[in-house]
Protein backbone atom coordinates (compact mmCIF):
# COMPACT_ATOMS: atom_id res chain seq x y z
CA UNK A 1 0.00 0.00 0.00
CA UNK A 2 2.68 2.30 0.85
CA UNK A 3 4.78 1.45 -2.20
CA UNK A 4 1.44 1.64 -4.47
CA UNK A 5 0.47 5.26 -3.00
CA UNK A 6 4.00 6.79 -3.20
CA UNK A 7 4.35 5.65 -6.73
CA UNK A 8 0.86 7.48 -7.28
CA UNK A 9 1.68 10.46 -5.77
CA UNK A 10 5.22 10.88 -7.71
CA UNK A 11 2.73 10.27 -11.04
CA UNK A 12 0.46 13.09 -9.74
CA UNK A 13 3.44 14.97 -9.32
CA UNK A 14 4.92 14.61 -12.77
CA UNK A 15 1.38 14.81 -14.76
CA UNK A 16 -1.05 17.46 -12.42
CA UNK A 17 0.19 20.64 -14.45
CA UNK A 18 -0.18 19.03 -17.66
CA UNK A 19 -3.56 17.56 -16.55
CA UNK A 20 -4.85 20.85 -15.27
CA UNK A 21 -4.14 22.65 -18.80
CA UNK A 22 -6.07 19.86 -19.88
CA UNK A 23 -8.58 20.75 -17.56
CA UNK A 24 -8.97 24.39 -18.07
CA UNK A 25 -8.90 23.60 -22.11
CA UNK A 26 -12.67 21.59 -21.78
CA UNK A 27 -13.77 23.98 -18.99
CA UNK A 28 -13.38 27.05 -21.32
CA UNK A 29 -15.14 25.21 -24.54
CA UNK A 30 -18.30 24.59 -22.14
CA UNK A 31 -17.61 28.23 -20.97
CA UNK A 32 -18.09 29.07 -24.53
CA UNK A 33 -20.90 26.79 -25.16
CA UNK A 34 -22.67 28.45 -22.59
CA UNK A 35 -21.86 32.02 -23.76
CA UNK A 36 -23.00 30.98 -27.14
CA UNK A 37 -26.34 29.29 -25.87
CA UNK A 38 -27.10 32.36 -23.67
CA UNK A 39 -26.33 34.96 -25.86
CA UNK A 40 -27.97 33.24 -28.82
CA UNK A 41 -25.06 33.93 -30.93
CA UNK A 42 -24.78 32.39 -34.37
CA UNK A 43 -21.96 34.58 -36.04
CA UNK A 44 -18.94 32.84 -37.35
CA UNK A 45 -16.61 32.07 -34.44
CA UNK A 46 -14.02 34.33 -36.06
CA UNK A 47 -16.22 37.37 -36.38
CA UNK A 48 -16.31 40.61 -34.30
CA UNK A 49 -18.90 39.22 -32.09
CA UNK A 50 -17.01 37.01 -30.55
CA UNK A 51 -13.98 39.38 -29.43
CA UNK A 52 -15.52 39.93 -26.16
CA UNK A 53 -15.23 36.02 -25.14
CA UNK A 54 -11.68 36.08 -26.89
CA UNK A 55 -10.50 38.60 -24.62
CA UNK A 56 -11.80 36.87 -21.43
CA UNK A 57 -9.89 33.97 -22.54
CA UNK A 58 -6.58 35.55 -23.55
CA UNK A 59 -6.57 37.32 -19.64
CA UNK A 60 -7.16 33.99 -18.08
CA UNK A 61 -4.46 32.60 -20.03
CA UNK A 62 -2.03 35.81 -19.70
CA UNK A 63 -2.67 35.94 -16.21
CA UNK A 64 -1.94 32.28 -15.94
CA UNK A 65 1.54 32.92 -18.04
CA UNK A 66 2.33 35.81 -15.81
CA UNK A 67 1.76 34.10 -12.44
CA UNK A 68 3.27 30.22 -13.46
CA UNK A 69 6.22 31.25 -15.75
CA UNK A 70 6.60 35.48 -16.02
CA UNK A 71 6.01 35.38 -19.30
CA UNK A 72 7.65 38.00 -21.57
CA UNK A 73 6.91 38.90 -25.19
CA UNK A 74 9.30 40.62 -27.18
CA UNK A 75 10.09 41.88 -30.65
CA UNK A 76 6.28 42.41 -31.13
CA UNK A 77 7.48 45.44 -33.47
CA UNK A 78 8.66 42.85 -35.85
CA UNK A 79 5.46 41.79 -36.77
CA UNK A 80 4.18 42.92 -40.26
CA UNK A 81 0.84 45.39 -40.36
CA UNK A 82 -0.51 43.05 -42.52
CA UNK A 83 -0.60 39.41 -43.40
CA UNK A 84 2.97 37.15 -42.48
CA UNK A 85 3.86 33.60 -41.04
CA UNK A 86 5.52 32.93 -37.91
CA UNK A 87 7.25 30.13 -37.57
CA UNK A 88 8.36 28.66 -34.28
CA UNK A 89 10.28 25.58 -31.99
CA UNK A 90 7.40 23.25 -30.20
CA UNK A 91 7.76 22.30 -26.89
CA UNK A 92 6.75 19.45 -25.29
CA UNK A 93 3.32 21.45 -24.43
CA UNK A 94 2.61 24.19 -27.05
CA UNK A 95 1.46 26.65 -24.26
CA UNK A 96 4.11 28.76 -24.90
CA UNK A 97 2.30 29.66 -27.75
CA UNK A 98 -1.04 30.09 -26.36
CA UNK A 99 0.59 32.60 -23.91
CA UNK A 100 2.04 34.87 -27.29
CA UNK A 101 -1.56 34.47 -28.70
CA UNK A 102 -3.35 35.62 -25.41
CA UNK A 103 -0.62 38.37 -25.05
CA UNK A 104 -0.72 39.59 -28.84
CA UNK A 105 -4.41 39.59 -28.83
CA UNK A 106 -4.72 41.72 -25.51
CA UNK A 107 -1.59 44.47 -26.39
CA UNK A 108 -2.63 44.67 -30.20
CA UNK A 109 -6.04 43.10 -30.78
CA UNK A 110 -4.62 40.86 -33.49
CA UNK A 111 -6.01 37.19 -33.89
CA UNK A 112 -3.35 34.97 -35.08
CA UNK A 113 -4.36 31.91 -37.01
CA UNK A 114 -2.80 28.96 -35.56
CA UNK A 115 -2.08 25.78 -37.56
CA UNK A 116 -2.54 22.43 -35.83
CA UNK A 117 -2.00 18.63 -36.10
CA UNK A 118 -4.89 17.42 -37.44
CA UNK A 119 -5.28 14.72 -34.65
CA UNK A 120 -5.89 17.68 -32.30
CA UNK A 121 -9.60 17.82 -34.44
CA UNK A 122 -10.30 14.35 -33.56
CA UNK A 123 -10.16 15.43 -29.75
CA UNK A 124 -14.28 15.67 -28.37
CA UNK A 125 -15.20 18.29 -27.00
CA UNK A 126 -13.02 21.51 -27.59
CA UNK A 127 -14.37 22.02 -31.53
CA UNK A 128 -16.05 25.52 -30.82
CA UNK A 129 -12.83 26.95 -28.34
CA UNK A 130 -10.39 25.62 -31.38
CA UNK A 131 -13.14 27.50 -33.93
CA UNK A 132 -12.91 30.68 -31.81
CA UNK A 133 -9.23 30.86 -30.97
CA UNK A 134 -8.61 30.43 -34.86
CA UNK A 135 -6.86 27.05 -34.34
CA UNK A 136 -7.09 25.59 -38.06
CA UNK A 137 -5.87 22.51 -40.27
CA UNK A 138 -2.75 23.36 -42.29
CA UNK A 139 -4.08 23.01 -45.46
CA UNK A 140 -2.71 24.67 -48.36
CA UNK A 141 -6.33 26.72 -49.01
CA UNK A 142 -7.06 27.22 -45.19
CA UNK A 143 -3.52 29.15 -44.60
CA UNK A 144 -3.81 31.38 -48.10
CA UNK A 145 -7.12 32.05 -46.98
CA UNK A 146 -6.25 33.54 -43.80
CA UNK A 147 -3.42 35.29 -45.24
CA UNK A 148 -5.53 36.97 -47.95
CA UNK A 149 -7.51 38.23 -45.06
CA UNK A 150 -4.82 40.25 -43.68
CA UNK A 151 -3.91 37.35 -40.87
CA UNK A 152 -1.08 36.27 -39.25
CA UNK A 153 -0.39 32.57 -39.35
CA UNK A 154 1.87 30.42 -37.33
CA UNK A 155 3.28 27.54 -37.62
CA UNK A 156 5.44 25.02 -36.60
CA UNK A 157 7.18 22.75 -38.74
CA UNK A 158 8.74 20.31 -36.81
CA UNK A 159 4.84 19.63 -35.26
CA UNK A 160 4.39 16.48 -33.28
CA UNK A 161 7.50 15.16 -34.18
CA UNK A 162 9.47 18.02 -32.62
CA UNK A 163 7.04 17.98 -29.42
CA UNK A 164 7.79 13.99 -28.80
CA UNK A 165 11.38 13.42 -29.97
CA UNK A 166 13.29 16.80 -29.15
CA UNK A 167 14.99 17.31 -26.09
CA UNK A 168 16.59 19.58 -24.51
CA UNK A 169 19.42 19.96 -26.94
CA UNK A 170 16.46 22.01 -28.35
CA UNK A 171 17.33 20.13 -31.95
CA UNK A 172 14.92 21.33 -34.73
CA UNK A 173 12.84 18.60 -36.73
CA UNK A 174 11.77 19.68 -39.28
CA UNK A 175 12.55 17.09 -41.79
CA UNK A 176 11.28 17.76 -45.57
CA UNK A 177 8.45 20.17 -44.01
CA UNK A 178 8.57 22.85 -46.57
CA UNK A 179 5.05 23.90 -47.46
CA UNK A 180 5.15 26.93 -45.47
CA UNK A 181 7.69 28.42 -47.37
CA UNK A 182 5.37 27.12 -50.15
CA UNK A 183 2.32 28.90 -48.97
CA UNK A 184 4.56 32.06 -48.11
CA UNK A 185 5.69 32.60 -51.69
CA UNK A 186 2.43 32.19 -53.41
CA UNK A 187 0.56 34.79 -50.76
CA UNK A 188 3.81 36.92 -50.91
CA UNK A 189 4.01 37.51 -47.16
CA UNK A 190 7.00 37.60 -45.32
CA UNK A 191 7.94 34.56 -42.71
CA UNK A 192 9.06 35.74 -39.36
CA UNK A 193 10.92 33.23 -37.09
CA UNK A 194 9.72 33.07 -33.06
CA UNK A 195 11.02 30.81 -30.02
CA UNK A 196 10.04 30.75 -26.46
CA UNK A 197 12.90 30.70 -24.00
CA UNK A 198 13.35 27.51 -21.76
CA UNK A 199 10.11 25.73 -23.36
CA UNK A 200 11.43 22.48 -22.75
CA UNK A 201 12.94 23.20 -18.94
CA UNK A 202 8.72 23.47 -18.06
CA UNK A 203 7.61 20.41 -20.46
CA UNK A 204 9.29 17.32 -21.05
CA UNK A 205 9.33 13.81 -22.94
CA UNK A 206 10.82 10.63 -21.94
CA UNK A 207 13.45 10.19 -23.89
CA UNK A 208 12.74 7.99 -27.57
CA UNK A 209 13.04 4.77 -27.79
CA UNK A 210 12.55 2.72 -31.37
CA UNK A 211 9.52 1.81 -30.00
CA UNK A 212 8.08 4.54 -29.47
CA UNK A 213 9.28 6.45 -32.57
CA UNK A 214 7.84 3.42 -34.57
CA UNK A 215 4.67 3.79 -32.51
CA UNK A 216 4.34 7.60 -34.21
CA UNK A 217 5.33 7.12 -37.29
CA UNK A 218 3.09 4.13 -37.70
CA UNK A 219 -0.17 6.12 -36.33
CA UNK A 220 0.93 9.77 -36.04
CA UNK A 221 -0.84 9.89 -32.84
CA UNK A 222 1.09 11.15 -29.77
CA UNK A 223 0.55 8.64 -27.57
CA UNK A 224 3.95 9.35 -25.16
CA UNK A 225 2.11 12.28 -22.58
CA UNK A 226 4.62 15.02 -21.32
CA UNK A 227 5.21 16.01 -17.69
CA UNK A 228 6.52 18.81 -15.87
CA UNK A 229 4.89 22.10 -15.50
CA UNK A 230 7.82 23.69 -13.73
CA UNK A 231 7.49 26.94 -13.24
CA UNK A 232 10.61 28.03 -15.40
CA UNK A 233 10.85 31.42 -17.04
CA UNK A 234 9.29 31.77 -20.60
CA UNK A 235 10.43 34.45 -22.58
CA UNK A 236 8.93 34.42 -26.23
CA UNK A 237 11.38 36.34 -28.93
CA UNK A 238 10.09 37.26 -32.49
CA UNK A 239 12.95 37.95 -34.77
CA UNK A 240 13.38 40.31 -37.79
CA UNK A 241 10.93 39.13 -40.71
CA UNK A 242 12.29 37.55 -43.71
CA UNK A 243 10.61 39.66 -46.85
CA UNK A 244 8.73 38.10 -49.70
CA UNK A 245 11.71 37.43 -52.64
CA UNK A 246 9.61 37.40 -55.88
CA UNK A 247 12.83 36.34 -57.61
CA UNK A 248 12.28 32.63 -56.13
CA UNK A 249 9.65 30.66 -57.68
CA UNK A 250 8.24 27.83 -55.95
CA UNK A 251 10.13 25.52 -58.99
CA UNK A 252 13.78 26.92 -57.19
CA UNK A 253 12.00 26.29 -53.85
CA UNK A 254 11.78 22.55 -54.41
CA UNK A 255 15.36 22.27 -56.59
CA UNK A 256 18.02 24.41 -54.43
CA UNK A 257 19.85 22.02 -52.36
CA UNK A 258 20.21 23.24 -48.43
CA UNK A 259 23.56 20.47 -48.49
CA UNK A 260 25.40 22.34 -51.13
CA UNK A 261 24.58 25.58 -49.59
CA UNK A 262 22.54 26.98 -51.85
CA UNK A 263 19.80 29.64 -50.54
CA UNK A 264 16.19 28.82 -50.13
CA UNK A 265 13.39 30.47 -48.10
CA UNK A 266 13.45 26.94 -45.91
CA UNK A 267 17.17 27.53 -45.41
CA UNK A 268 16.54 31.54 -44.18
CA UNK A 269 13.76 30.28 -42.42
CA UNK A 270 15.37 27.41 -40.33
CA UNK A 271 18.68 29.08 -40.07
CA UNK A 272 16.48 32.30 -38.02
CA UNK A 273 14.96 29.94 -36.04
CA UNK A 274 18.08 28.51 -34.91
CA UNK A 275 19.76 31.75 -34.71
CA UNK A 276 16.99 32.54 -32.15
CA UNK A 277 17.76 29.69 -29.92
CA UNK A 278 21.61 29.89 -29.74
CA UNK A 279 20.72 33.76 -29.20
CA UNK A 280 18.45 33.02 -25.92
CA UNK A 281 18.56 29.24 -25.12
CA UNK A 282 21.08 27.69 -22.89
CA UNK A 283 22.10 24.53 -24.44
CA UNK A 284 21.48 21.64 -22.97
CA UNK A 285 18.77 23.47 -21.36
CA UNK A 286 19.16 23.24 -17.34
CA UNK A 287 15.95 23.09 -15.27
CA UNK A 288 17.57 25.00 -11.96
CA UNK A 289 19.36 28.04 -13.82
CA UNK A 290 15.86 28.28 -15.90
CA UNK A 291 14.06 28.71 -12.26
CA UNK A 292 16.78 31.38 -11.55
CA UNK A 293 15.77 33.31 -14.91
CA UNK A 294 12.51 33.70 -12.96
CA UNK A 295 15.24 36.28 -10.70
CA UNK A 296 17.36 38.12 -13.40
CA UNK A 297 15.08 41.12 -14.57
CA UNK A 298 17.93 42.75 -16.20
CA UNK A 299 18.03 40.13 -19.12
CA UNK A 300 16.15 40.11 -22.39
Amino acid sequence: VVIFTLMMSAILVFFIVPLTILFFIYLANILLLIYQRNSEVKADPLSDVWDNARKTLANFWDIGARIWHGYELHGVENLPEGPGILVYYHGAIPIDHLYFLSRLFLRKKRLCMSVADHFVFRLPGIKLLLAVSGIMPGTREECLSALKKGHLVSISPGGVREALFSDESYQLIWGNRKGFAQVAIDAKVPIIPMYTQNVREAYRMFKETRFLRQLYESTRLPFTPPYGGIPVKFRTYIGEPIPYDPNITAEELVEKQICKGQSSLLFQTKTAVQALIDKHQRIPGSIWKALLDRFDTKKK
